[in-house]
């Protein structure tokens, strides 16, 4: 009998007795009409009361036992799997553009065992899987790392900013780094600092979707990222990410500027505080905010390294001053706090890291708040912060400070050297008149 990966129970038995094995072809009787499909695997910890078909569109459907006549093979095929064509050549002339992988869901796949996205596709794999990239740009895709966001760390970004700096010696015109969502908007920030003068484009990109799925946002957000990295004339640190639903503009946002707003939207990726940087579209591309440094530009002289002796915490009704001693205690260097509001929190956390200051430490303050900056002169909550020493970071995103203040940190500063450096607009991270509009 042939592979029925994953089915068990009523489903295995169901598919057995009509001599199905995954990749057959077959049609399966309802009672609403017949549906027609080819057979695929169930993730491990599925239930033994439906059948999974991917259906001629790309789209999978799950059938439910109780609704089935019965079924037929009506051709026998073989189990899938995935061989990607060999990558393109790419035309003499054209701008050379390094893509560096370190895994997410842009470079990832279905793991049949589990249902689960897992790090699969490499960088050279999806210069495959989107041909049209070698009509844009000579590309040398390299991996990093194979990893989901999450697991990345600030060791990942000096090995990815050393990488990039090569790259500028190396005379690339620019380099697009695949990288997952979820924590996107932290790489970006703390690359914008670490390369900061960078005189090349340096695309961060992502997909929600991965690259095997039918409405992957993958293919049309490389091939922005690849065509701005090596084409356009600007430099600096960007996100490059769907702008709508649909499959027309890709949106670029500066990369201290940027977060992301939703779970699964292609077009969860919003800039705050500012205007986009640009949006690409099929036309060219169109610059949306007026001080995009050029290429080129003065010495570059890239900085690192990160000090990861930094936390971010949220304020919460009822929070105690527990958090702050233990961070203290286990040998936390700053903190970077999401207050309420304007930037507040209460007593106790005033008192605490009143203390933590005295000791040493470097606490700032950002707001949970998505528009808006941060403004202790208001009211008698925030000037004791003031007092206690807590620096206000203006409407600095809270994952681009907690990146600032490792890689403030890292670069030796301590003291009131630390506070003048995380005070100072280095790479677009604060702006002096907050944003009138929503940008999303």
């Amino acid at each position: 009998m042939g592979d029925l990966s994953g089915y068990k129970g009523d489903a295995l038995r169901f598919l057995k007795d009509a001599g199905a094995a995954i990749g057959d072809v077959v049609e399966v009787r309802t009672s609403w009409g017949v549906v027609t499909g080819t057979l695929v695997p169930r993730y491990l910890h599925g239930d033994a009361a439906h059948v999974v078909l991917k259906l001629r569109s790309g789209y999978n459907v799950g059938l439910d036992l109780e609704g089935l006549k019965g079924v037929k093979v009506v051709a026998k095929g073989e189990k899938p799997s995935f061989a990607p064509p060999a990558p393109p050549k790419s035309t003499g002339g054209l701008p050379r553009v390094l893509i560096l992988g370190t895994g997410g869901t842009i470079a990832s796949r279905i793991d049949y065992r589990t249902g689960a996205v897992h790090p699969a596709v490499s960088s050279a794999e999806l210069h495959s899987l989107v041909p049209e990239l070698s009509e844009l740009a000579r590309l040398q895709p390299e991996i990093m790392f194979d990893v989901f966001s999450e697991n990345i760390s600030p060791r990942h970004w000096t090995k990815l900013a050393q990488r990039v700096a090569k790259a500028v010696r190396e005379e690339f015109d620019g380099v697009v780094i695949t990288h997952g969502t979820d924590t996107l908007g932290y790489t970006a920030a703390a690359l914008s600092f670490a390369l900061a003068g960078v005189p090349i484009p340096v695309i961060l990109v992502g997909a929600q979707r991965s690259p095997d799925r039918p409405s992957s946002d993958a293919p049309l957000n490389l091939v922005a990222a690849v065509t701005v990295a090596g084409s356009a004339d600007l430099s600096g640190v960007y996100v490059a990410m769907h702008l709508g639903e649909s499959d027309d503009r890709v949106a670029f946002h500066k990369g201290t500027r940027v977060r992301k707003n939703h779970t699964s939207r292609r077009d969860a990726f919003v800039s705050v505080g500012v205007p986009l940087a640009a949006v690409w579209g099929r036309e060219g591309l169109e610059r949306t905010s007026g001080d995009l440094p050029p290429r080129g530009g003065g010495q570059f002289k890239p900085r690192p390294k990160f000090d990861e002796r930094v936390a971010l915490l949220k304020f919460y009704p009822s929070m105690t001053g527990n958090a702050i001693r233990a961070a203290k205690r286990q040998g936390i260097r700053a903190l970077v706090i999401e207050g309420t509001g304007l930037g507040h929190v209460n007593r106790e956390v005033v008192r605490e890291l009143g203390r933590f200051v005295r000791a040493g430490g470097l606490a700032c303050m950002t707001s949970q708040c998505i528009d808006g900056r941060v403004d202790l002169n208001v009211y008698d909550t925030g000037r004791d912060l003031l007092q206690a020493g807590v620096l206000p970071l203006e409407d600095m995103l809270s994952e681009t400070a907690l990146a600032k203040a490792m890689w403030v940190l890292g670069t030796g500063a301590g003291g009131s050297k630390a506070k003048e450096l995380m005070s100072v607009d280095l790479a677009g991270e604060t702006t002096t008149r907050t944003f009138p509009g929503k940008p999303w």
